[in-house]
């Protein structure tokens, strides 16, 4: 059975599972990197789409053995009988708006990312593929590197619980929802 990293970009996901593969001595499968090299993206506008039907049957085929596989698409390529846990990693959607624009992402691209992870969307999923009992959620918004990687170590070992976390009362709050959604 193998932990899974998931949440939405920007989050820490690829450097949370380098330190996690260290301590756990197990191997990776980065699902984005296998989706480039199965060549399954597919420029459109600004996004690139990823087949997920031809990326969840050749993950399904070439991970056999215990592992940590990361990556935003985990939820819609995996199957539950592959995973022990899934992990979703969330972040304060204010402090996710610098990182996408440090990454030049388009306006319409944070506003989706952000308005993703406001309303929890990659949690949501994975609740609804894997269940509540392989579904951890943990805000690493004010954690050091060293602090999630502790936090995650504590949920591979059945010690650490899964945190509730729910930003629109702070976005609400700030009267920002015409910024965080288009409506």
């Amino acid at each position: 059975m193998s932990f899974v990293i998931t949440g939405s970009p920007g989050v820490g996901k690829h450097t949370i599972t380098k330190e996690i593969s260290k301590n756990l001595n197990l191997p990776v499968f980065d699902i984005n990197q296998i989706a480039k090299e199965k060549n399954l993206f597919e420029r459109t506008d600004e996004t690139n789409d990823v087949d997920v039907d031809k990326l969840e049957k050749i993950i399904k085929d070439n991970i056999s053995q215990p592992s940590l596989i990361v990556g935003h698409l985990a939820p819609y390529v995996l199957a539950s009988d592959q995973i022990e846990k899934i992990i979703v990693l969330r972040k304060n959607p204010y402090d996710l708006i610098q990182i996408y624009q440090n990454r030049g992402y388009s306006e319409k691209k944070i506003k989706d990312n952000i308005g993703s992870e406001a309303l929890g969307i990659i949690l949501y999923d994975s609740l609804t593929k894997f269940g509540k009992d392989k579904t951890v959620q943990i805000d690493v918004s004010d954690k050091t590197i060293e602090e999630t990687t502790k936090k995650v170590m504590g949920i591979i070992k059945g010690e650490v619980t899964s945190e509730e976390i729910d930003w629109l009362p702070i976005i609400s709050d700030k009267n920002d929802l015409r910024e965080f959604f288009a409506y």
